[in-house]
């Protein structure tokens, strides 16, 4: 189901790769959500430490799904990747923060929806693109 495009590229469609990487990040944020809570609640950890871990977990596991799936990357170094995927991530988290703030802070709306709406808009546009095209080029 998954077309190649281009002449001879090996590389998947754009429709397949951002499906895929929707997918994953669904997969990296249940990860996340599910370290956080279980640290926080189970083995009573101080919530900030569970979600510094829980994070790290959901960026892995984001790392190695869109490697190895999304992008169809495995074959590559991935020094290199893991690398750009830190550099592209860490700008993702400022781009997020401060959108999020921004939208709360300024617009007057919800710190809920604003997550929401920033996080799909840094996702969309920021996220999967260089992720495309830089870090798992």
């Amino acid at each position: 189901m998954t077309k190649k495009s281009g002449k001879n590229s090996g590389q998947l469609s754009l429709i397949a790769t951002f499906s895929r990487s929707q997918i994953a990040a669904g997969f990296a944020t249940a990860a996340d959500y599910s370290v956080f809570f279980g640290l926080t609640e189970i083995f009573h950890l101080w919530y900030v430490a569970s979600v510094a871990v829980g994070a790290f977990v959901g960026a892995v596991s984001n790392f190695i799904i869109n490697r190895n799936w999304s992008f169809k990357a495995g074959g590559r170094r991935w020094h290199g990747q893991a690398f750009r995927y830190a550099l592209v991530s860490g700008i993702s988290l400022i781009l997020n923060t401060y959108g999020v703030f921004a939208v709360t802070e300024y617009l007057g709306i919800h710190y809920a929806v604003s997550v929401l709406t920033v996080g799909l808009a840094v996702g969309i546009f920021y996220n999967y693109p260089l992720q495309r095209f830089f870090v798992f080029r």
